[in-house]
């Protein structure tokens, strides 16, 4: 019986408290919460932003075009073992995979060369002609290290960088005295290879 009587009051002694609960909610729900007293709390003064001096940061001008006047004027350093070589010779290689410069005195020993790859262009990309520029540029500065100033320039080959080349030598102020193409022309010896499909 003792059981029984303390099962039936655990019932009832549970709702009430649950609705005590409830009620208190409802009173907490109806009455606002008290304003804060602006008094209690220290007031803020708004944040003035002081004017920062921006520091104006000019964008890297690129050069994209192949116009002569635009290329800048590299540093030329002296190289170690000069040559004092002031007139040589440029020969262009232009395939359709790849360009390489190589810039020669005038009995044909190599003062500066240059490719694509060199240069840092990957696949399909060597055989542009920007990349033909780039690798002018390149082989130019490291024959104007030994005291180059005039040059000769031969042609070869049917790739796209054969006049952004040219431009490139004659941009970062080499005098060219002759422009020769010197591509290799068969007089029906050899049998050409199959067709290209492109």
């Amino acid at each position: 019986m003792a059981r029984m009587a303390s099962e039936s009051s655990t019932p009832t002694a549970k709702k009430e408290s649950a609705s005590a609960a409830t009620s208190a909610r409802g009173v907490e729900a109806a009455t606002p919460a008290p304003p804060q007293t602006p008094a209690s709390e220290p007031v803020k003064a708004p944040r003035v932003q002081k004017p920062k001096a921006k520091k104006e940061v000019e964008p890297a001008k690129v050069s994209l075009s192949l116009d002569s006047g635009e290329v800048e004027k590299p540093k030329i350093v002296k190289a170690k073992g000069s040559k004092n070589v002031s007139t040589g010779v440029a020969h262009v290689l232009a395939t359709f995979n790849n360009t390489i410069v190589s810039i020669t005195d005038l009995n044909g020993n190599v003062i500066g060369w240059s490719s694509a790859g060199k240069v840092g262009f990957k696949g399909s990309r060597k055989s542009t002609a920007y990349a033909a520029q780039l690798v002018a540029q390149d082989a130019c500065r490291q024959a104007m290290g030994h005291g180059l100033k005039e040059v000769e320039v031969l042609v070869k080959g049917p790739g796209a960088g054969r006049e952004s080349a040219v431009r490139a030598i004659q941009a970062i102020g080499l005098d060219i005295s002759v422009i020769r193409d010197v591509t290799p022309v068969p007089h029906n010896g050899c049998r050409p290879p199959k067709q290209r499909r492109v």
